[in-house]
């Protein structure tokens, strides 16, 4: 009889244990986690170009006159003014030629004065028919040769003047200056390495190349023709990058359209203009170059922090309306501050999981709450 009651006992409870544990599988505890709303924003659209740095001007500064240096004005990498002295060039050699032209056009001129007073003489005598006529006429011709000697010794003053002025070598422009080749005391000339490069930084262009679709996207996106690009009406703002991240917020303009593409590339040649005024797009550095659009367009965003990626590419965790995660695979476009343009994939409005991504899976139940408000907030707001 205990023995009956025993099993009996047993199976009771074996009973209870097995429906306690089938009503813990059915129950599910959701999982609390933080979302945020996809929203839609007006955005510019751009596109993305390869540029690279290039001066408007950039000249060798080399010595017109052959010379020792004497003097060197300027340090390596120093900015300067136009017209304002970078090197000197021992002028003594050429302030004495310059004396003994002037010493030649003195000497010049007294013999047009003494070929002006025979020129008279000679014509009276003919006047008084004490000279023949072939006298005068000698006198007018020597006259006339003093002339050109006068002429010439003037020109070679000038010539003077200007060797004697190249001894002093200014920058032709403002800029940047980079390093100096030569020293002082060195022999310096035409024929010699160039004394030093100027660029000009501030305007600085920028050039870039255009696939043929590239060209065809940006003209649909401005709605314009080729020869529009340059128009100031339907020109699209153009911005840089730097090559660290940094964006300049000064737009530039686009300058210049080839009339042609490349056979060989397959591309089309811009070129754009920056007022460049810290100096910050150096010629030569590869920048990135932005074209935007002239009208905005509504587009989809969602949170970066939202994004997760897998072999299959990019997705998000959506919180449905019955509280359920669903994995959405999403197309990405450009990135606008912490959020990420969404082309496919993600409504405006829909709940996507930014906090707890890793507690939860497809499927699974989930208490979302707003990002950043408290949960115990959240709760009481709801209990109300």
């Amino acid at each position: 009889m205990l023995l009956k009651k025993h099993r009996l006992m047993t199976g009771i409870l074996t009973a209870f244990m097995l429906s306690g544990v089938a009503w813990a599988q059915t129950e599910e505890t959701a999982v609390k986690v933080a979302v945020s709303a996809v929203y839609t924003e007006e955005l510019i659209d751009e596109a993305k170009f390869i540029g690279l740095g290039q001066a408007m001007d950039k000249v060798d500064i080399v010595a017109r006159v052959s010379g020792y240096l004497k003097d060197v004005l300027v340090a390596d990498g120093a900015p300067v003014e136009q017209g304002e002295d970078l090197f000197q060039i021992e002028p003594d050699a050429y302030e004495a030629t310059l004396q003994a032209r002037q010493a030649d056009l003195a000497r010049a001129q007294a013999n047009l004065e003494l070929a002006g007073i025979e020129l008279e003489r000679k014509s009276e005598l003919v006047r008084r028919d004490a000279s023949p006529q072939s006298e005068e006429d000698i006198a007018r011709a020597n006259e006339k040769v003093a002339e050109a000697a006068v002429q010439a010794a003037d020109a070679a003053i000038r010539s003077a003047e200007l060797d004697l002025s190249y001894t002093k070598i200014s920058a032709p422009f403002a800029g940047r200056i980079g390093v100096v080749n030569t020293s002082i005391g060195d022999l310096v000339g035409p024929t010699t390495q160039p004394l030093v490069t100027l660029v000009r930084e501030r305007p600085m262009q920028v050039s870039f190349s255009l696939t043929e679709k590239q060209l065809l996207d940006v003209l649909e996106q401005i709605e314009a023709e080729v020869h529009e690009l340059k128009d100031s009406s339907k020109t699209p703002e153009v911005f840089v990058t730097l090559p660290n991240g940094t964006r300049l917020e000064e737009p530039g303009k686009i300058v210049l359209v080839d009339n042609r593409i490349d056979p060989a590339t397959g591309t089309i040649a811009l070129r754009a203009e920056f007022p460049n005024e810290r100096g910050l797009i150096v010629d030569g550095s590869f920048v990135d170059v932005s074209i935007q659009a002239l009208k905005a367009e509504t587009k989809i965003l969602v949170p970066q922090a939202a994004l997760q990626r897998d072999q299959r590419g990019d997705f998000v965790l959506i919180v449905t309306p019955d509280q359920r995660v669903e994995q959405r695979y999403v197309t990405l476009g450009r990135q606008v501050g912490t959020a990420m343009v969404v082309q496919d994939g993600a409504r405006e409005g829909e709940m996507v999981i930014v906090e707890g991504l890793q507690r939860v899976r497809a499927g699974a139940k989930v208490e979302a709450v707003a990002a950043g408000v408290p949960s115990e907030q959240t709760s009481g707001q709801s209990g109300n």
